[in-house]
């Protein structure tokens, strides 16, 4: 398992936290996701052979914000 640590824009309250992380904890191999709106920051733990970092950063994006870097 890896973790991987993504800065994501327009998150503003709890509610978008869980979307997100919802969003993540759908995809076959992520076992853990947390987002903290106030740090802009989301930690996902998966296994780096089913998902990478770009398959992260595109379904954050598909629900509605956006990855920095």
């Amino acid at each position: 398992m890896e973790e991987t640590t993504l800065e994501v824009d327009g998150m503003s309250c709890g509610g978008c936290e869980k979307n997100v992380r919802t969003a993540l904890e759908a995809l076959e191999g992520v076992s853990s996701a947390t987002a903290d709106h106030t740090a802009s920051e989301v930690r996902v733990t998966h296994d780096e052979t089913l998902v990478d970092r770009q398959t992260l950063s595109g379904t954050i994006e598909d629900a509605g914000y956006e990855v920095a870097g």
